[in-house]
Parts: C-alpha cells; sequence; structure tokens
C-alpha cells in the first residue's frame, strides 16, 4: 500500500505500526504519484532497502499532531510547557498489541505525546538524582528556562510545512538536558502557591482541604500572572501591567544581569535589572512591566525573552543564562 498525507498532514512522515507493506510518503509525492499512475499505463514502483541518516537537518522539527496552545481553561499559564522527541521513536512493545501479526517484535518505532513524555520524565528524574533537594517546581523550571528554541541549522524552530513555530506549539523550546544540570536560577513554587492556584480555579474549602497539610484559607485577591512560573503570559494586554517574579540561586553565588528580547510592539522594563546572590538557595524579586508602545488593535500574541546572564559570562560566546519566555496578547480597541 502506499499511504499518502493529506493536505493536513503535509510533509511528517511518522513510522506507524502497519501490518502490511507501506511506503509512506509526503502530500506533494503523493500528488506526484497519483498524477505519475493515472498517466501511465503499466506504473511500476520499487522499494529499496532503508538505510539510517543522521545529521538530518533542520531538526529539531515540531510535529503536525502535537497539541499546541494557547490554554483555554487557564490563559496566563502557557501551554504547552516544553517539547521533547515524540516523533518516530524506538521504543519497548508488548507484541499482544497485535494478535493478528504475525511478525511480533518486542521494539518498535513509536510517536506521540507517549514518547515524549518519558523523554521529559526521565530528565526529570535524572536531574532529582544530581540535585535531591530541588521540588519538582524548580525541576520543571531547570528544563524550561534552558530549553533551545532554535533548530541545528542555528534558526528559529519551524514545523513540518517548513513554516515558523511558535511558543504555542513549543512551549519554552526543546528540552536541552545537560543544560538542565547547571540552570544557575530557578523559578519555584511552595504549596501555598499551588493552594492559591486552585483557589483561582474557584475550588472550595472543603476541596482545597484534600490537597492541604493544614488549614488554608484563599486569599481576597489573586493575579495568575504574578503566579512564579517558569515563563510569564499576559493573555490580554490592555495599556501597560507589572507582574513579579522569583527566582532562587541554585548554583555558585554570582551576578546575574537582565537582558530583554521584547515582543513586538511591547516595551519592557525590569526592576531591578540586576540581581547579586551570596548563597545558594538565597532568593530574590524583581519586577516586569509590560506595556503597548501605542493604543494598537493587534490581536495575535507576540513573543520574547527575559534573559537573566551571569555577569562574568555576558557578552561571551558561551553564556550560563536563565530565560523565562514572554507571551504577550496585544488586544487594545479603540473607539473612532
Amino acid at each position: 500500500m502506499i499511504l499518502a498525507n493529506n493536505d493536513l498532514s503535509e510533509n511528517e512522515i511518522v513510522a506507524d505500526l502497519h501490518v502490511l507493506p507501506v511506503s509512506h510518503i509526503t502530500y506533494s509525492d503523493g500528488l506526484a504519484v497519483s498524477q505519475y499512475i493515472n498517466l501511465t499505463k503499466s506504473p511500476v514502483a520499487y522499494i529499496t532497502r532503508p538505510t539510517t541518516q543522521l545529521g538530518t537537518k533542520p531538526a529539531p522539527l515540531m510535529a503536525v499532531f502535537s497539541s499546541a496552545g494557547p490554554n483555554p481553561i487557564t490563559p496566563e499559564i502557557l501551554k504547552p510547557d516544553i517539547s521533547a522527541p515524540g516523533v518516530s521513536i524506538i521504543a519497548a512493545y508488548r507484541p499482544e498489541d497485535q494478535l493478528f501479526d504475525k511478525h511480533q517484535v518486542v521494539f518498535n518505532a513509536m510517536s506521540g505525546t507517549s514518547m515524549s513524555c518519558p523523554h521529559v520524565s526521565g530528565i526529570a528524574g535524572l536531574l532529582k538524582s544530581l540535585h535531591p533537594t530541588w521540588s519538582p517546581a524548580a525541576i520543571k523550571s531547570a528544563m524550561m528556562t534552558t530549553a533551545r528554541t532554535q533548530d541545528n541549522t542555528i534558526h528559529a524552530m519551524t514545523n513540518t510545512s517548513h513554516l515558523k513555530a511558535t511558543p504555542l506549539s513549543y512551549g519554552a523550546g526543546h528540552v536541552e538536558p545537560n543544560r538542565a544540570m547547571d540552570s544557575g536560577l530557578v523559578y519555584d513554587l511552595t504549596v501555598d502557591d499551588y493552594l492559591t492556584f486552585l483557589c483561582s480555579l474557584n475550588y472550595n474549602q472543603s476541596q482545597i482541604t484534600l490537597f492541604a497539610e493544614e488549614p488554608y484559607s484563599c486569599p481576597k485577591q489573586i493575579s495568575l500572572t504574578d503566579f512564579n512560573y517558569p515563563s510569564i503570559t499576559i493573555p490580554n494586554l490592555n495599556g501597560s501591567i507589572t507582574v513579579t517574579r522569583k527566582v532562587k540561586n541554585v548554583g555558585s553565588p554570582g551576578t546575574y544581569k537582565a537582558r530583554v528580547v521584547r515582543p513586538p510592539g511591547i516595551t519592557v522594563s525590569v526592576e531591578p535589572n540586576s540581581l547579586q546572590f551570596d548563597k545558594i538557595g538565597e532568593e530574590k524579586s524583581f519586577k516586569l512591566k509590560l506595556k503597548l508602545k501605542q493604543r494598537s488593535a493587534a490581536k495575535e500574541y507576540v513573543s520574547g525573552k527575559l534573559i537573566w546572564c551571569e555577569e562574568s559570562h555576558c557578552g561571551q560566546g558561551n553564556l550560563k543564562f536563565k530565560e523565562v519566555l514572554m507571551f504577550i496578547s496585544s488586544s487594545f480597541v479603540v473607539a473612532s
């Protein structure tokens, strides 16, 4: 069988679990094959021996089936958080899953969240073994703030249609395990932070008691934009907003300076723009002010970055820094 993609799948080739001989081709190749079959009296095809391809460029690419944001429940929290390998992954496979297939194997090529999730889970386990005192939030922060948003051609990541991907598809970026080991700073969260988050979702007191080790009362005012997450998302920027974040030093003592890659049409200021840490575990807060440059009516998301660069490495080729993604929806309607 020749399995040709439709116009929605386009160029993505996935090693699906077929139980008959299949040649999987892209949408454009499918059109060419269809034309060849229809215009040729005796069409002929050959299947050659498969070979392993190394150093494929560009990579990574965002899969067409990957879930994308924005987050419909809490738009102040960017989703997805991160991306990881999830296409045509060689994985353990239960032969009984395909009892009608006589060519049973214990390993197979599989794709989907079921493949990217174990990559991230494994990295989290390795980080926990290296840093036993890190909280789940600290581990998550280390992975998100060290993720890459460029492919191996040093260009912005794209999808399988060769269009530029956005944080709504890759989140903070593609996970980089080695960089996550030495993250320098983390955006940590306490139990109370999570309980406040549940309060924002209108959990009642009896429900919250199920999660709390001791009595907890919801704050009267809650701003999820101040939730100490490793990304900053403003779903509807109206004029200006100031958000607060707190970072914890998990590395050597040092001074970090703020560098901003501002979102288009947005001015950004950081106060203070320098943070000095004298010991491990020390925490510092900062405020980030975002303001529309003009009274526009833009309704699309724009993105930027806040980079905390260690002072001794700033300006060098191998920077040691912490990134936090800024993702803003500028929606400001002006009456004419």
